[in-house]
């Protein structure tokens, strides 16, 4: 049988283990991406590493997610970010350039090249045929290193495309009906690669969007081939010389095949308040709205924001809705500019914002009380909007500008013809706030900036012979990194500020957490936490990992685990373990004393298998599946203590 695009990628970069689903690999990295939330964070890491230079071919910092600068910190962030970059040898994209990923997509992604990005949705790149994975800051910065990077061998699920998208419909539909078959789960130790005739009918930004979206499923990455529908994307971008055909073999083998009929597909919604609560736009028609939103790294591309503008030609936005518009880039809102959009949103009734996440990522645009928010973003877990209790609905930019103009829900098909799209062969190019590395020896002159809300990272102390301690959290399925770490104007901006930010550890779940865990840390006990299902979906940020890390978590069991979270676990010293029997999640409460003995010895020794003593309630045996590196790392207590030895 011949190989998928995906093994063929994988291979290629392929540093050691074998493309056996499972087994861990490692694999060169050529591009990392960071964007400011995490990258703070991942530089501070890199500098401790001792290298002059970054190694990759190309790395960049983005600045998108923290850029209301309400106070000093967001704007020290910067300066320090861009004061990295200068030293050692990486692109600076400026607040206001854009979106990392719609950035990355227009200017760097390359077909056949790996990415690394301290963000969930790096897959993005897909749309490009990239390999393009998500991952946490510390991965990023050993990567930037000269590293390569380790995951488990994915499964290839070939999707196989066919038909053509009918008017109203768009890539987001497509995601959200393969949300409503695999979950938020569905695609947990998966690639989803694109396949079939239907694939040369979508354009590399709706590309870009599926794959985007694929982080929703708890996919490792996904990808289309690069075909001539890629190769004038970058003809257009003024980078021809950057294609490289890529496809699959025609005779490519894939662990399982879904097939997709885009000719039948509707326009779908996600409602409240999981990206996989997946309904048709129909069935929730006429419901009131009071805010519309289009933007994100998922829908801000020329062609959806032109969508919006030409509807908006014909109609105004509805007197009690606020429809807000978030330009991915300085690139989309040039040309839409250029192409009259822009003053067809004006004139409609929009509200214009700078190129960056915001209310994405809860840095404003929060909703009213008791309202329905229509938001073409990326996620709509409960509380991330800024309002509680919040009722975000997950939309494309069709259905969000129909809805605006209606006042209520709207299937975007009532609105009649659908609006005449041309998208230029050549984009106006403007890279006035991406700033290119310094030449190497002229990067060694240049002096670090740091603000005072940028705290070098503490020491973490080893695994002890034996755990014991206080099991301080139970939660149950699919919990995000939201509840662990949440995001927002208020905290995000302490991500370069570990001591503060983890006061905000489980926040929104447990406000005494942050208190009570280190009143045990301070009486030499460790800190656990019990999960269900799927145990930090969402968000690649470390932050959630490395708090609770700081607070004395050492230990988390659960029923699964999503995969960078897990990651991040391991890269600072906490034990991901997985109930034996998921029924003994029942047996262990809040509050529960546990003991581990010899547990470095069973570490050590490659024991797969633990017994967890539960004072009062008898033993409960645990599952710890480790490769011998992941081993390592928690032995040392950290991945920083793994690569100082």
């Amino acid at each position: 049988m011949g190989k998928s695009l995906t093994y063929k990628i994988l291979e290629e970069h392929l540093v050691s283990g074998t493309l056996k689903p499972g087994e861990e690999i490692a694999i060169k990295i050529d591009q990392t991406l960071t964007q400011d939330a995490t990258g703070t964070m991942a530089y501070l890491e890199f500098e401790t590493i001792g290298i002059d230079r970054v190694k990759t071919e190309l790395s960049v910092s983005y600045v998108d997610h923290n850029i209301l600068q309400t106070d000093f910190k967001n704007a020290d962030d910067h300066r320090f970010l861009q004061s990295i970059a200068k030293r050692y040898g990486i692109w600076f994209s400026k607040p206001g350039n854009g979106i990392c990923h719609q950035v990355h997509l227009e200017r760097f992604a390359k077909p056949g090249k790996t990415l690394l990005g301290s963000d969930s949705h790096t897959p993005t790149a897909g749309g490009c045929g990239m390999i393009a994975i998500g991952a946490g800051g510390l991965d990023v910065a050993m990567a930037m290193a000269g590293k390569p990077f380790y995951l488990r061998c994915p499964k290839v699920v070939g999707v196989h495309l066919t038909g053509k998208l009918n008017p109203w419909v768009s890539a987001r539909d497509v995601a959200l009906y393969l949300l409503s078959i695999l979950t938020v789960k569905g695609g947990l130790g998966k690639v989803l690669e694109y396949f079939g005739p239907g694939v040369k009918t979508l354009t590399v930004p709706e590309r870009a969007t599926i794959c985007n979206l694929g982080t929703e499923m708890g996919a490792t990455t996904s990808i289309f081939p690069a075909d001539e529908v890629t190769k004038s994307w970058l003809i257009a971008q003024g980078r021809a010389e950057d294609f490289t055909e890529l496809l699959p073999d025609e005779d490519a083998e894939y662990h399982e095949v879904i097939e997709v009929d885009l000719s039948k597909l509707e326009p779908l919604c996600a409602c409240p308040s999981s990206p996989d609560n997946v309904k048709k736009v129909e069935e929730e028609a006429g419901k009131p709205v009071a805010q519309v939103i289009v933007g994100s790294c998922a829908n801000s591309s020329l062609k959806d924001l032109l969508v919006v503008a030409k509807v908006l030609e014909k109609h105004r936005v509805h007197s009690d809705v606020c429809l807000e518009i978030n330009p991915g880039s300085l690139q989309v809102l040039e040309n839409l500019t250029l192409l009259g959009g822009f003053e067809g949103l004006l004139k409609g009734g929009a509200r214009i914002h700078q190129s960056g996440c915001l209310g994405c990522i809860g840095m404003g645009q929060a909703p009213p009380t008791n309202s329905i928010s229509l938001r073409t973003f990326t996620r709509n877990f409960p509380g991330r909007s800024g309002t509680i209790p919040d009722f975000v609905y997950l939309v494309s930019p069709e259905t969000a500008v129909a809805s605006a103009v209606k006042g209520v829900i709207t299937d975007p098909r009532e609105l009649g013809e659908y609006p005449e799209i041309i998208l230029p062969d050549r984009f106006v190019l403007n890279d006035a706030l991406l700033l290119p590395p310094l030449p190497e020896e002229e990067a060694k002159k240049v002096e670090i900036i740091r603000g005072p809300n940028i705290v070098p990272l503490p020491q973490f102390d080893p695994l002890p012979e034996d755990l014991e301690g206080v099991f301080l959290l139970k939660v149950g399925d699919n919990i995000t990194t939201d509840h662990i770490m949440p995001a927002g104007a208020h905290i995000l901006p302490l991500r370069s500020n570990l001591p503060e930010i983890s006061k905000y550890v489980y926040k929104n779940v447990d406000s005494d957490f942050s208190k009570n865990a280190l009143g045990i840390k301070e009486k030499g006990l460790a800190v656990g936490v019990v999960g269900g299902e799927n145990y930090g979906q969402g968000s690649s940020r470390e932050h959630a990992a490395l708090a609770p890390r700081y607070l004395g978590v050492r230990i988390k069991l659960a029923k699964s685990f999503a995969r960078i979270h897990r990651s991040n676990l391991i890269n600072f010293g906490i034990l991901p373990v997985v109930f034996k029997n998921p029924e003994d999640y029942e047996k262990i409460e809040k509050g529960d004393r546990f003991k581990i003995k010899g547990i470095r010895e069973a570490i050590s020794s490659g024991a797969k298998e633990i017994k967890i003593e539960i004072e009062g309630k008898g033993e409960v045996l645990g599952i710890v599946e480790l490769s011998e590196r992941e081993r390592k790392c928690i032995l040392a207590g950290s991945l920083l203590n793994l690569a100082k030895e």
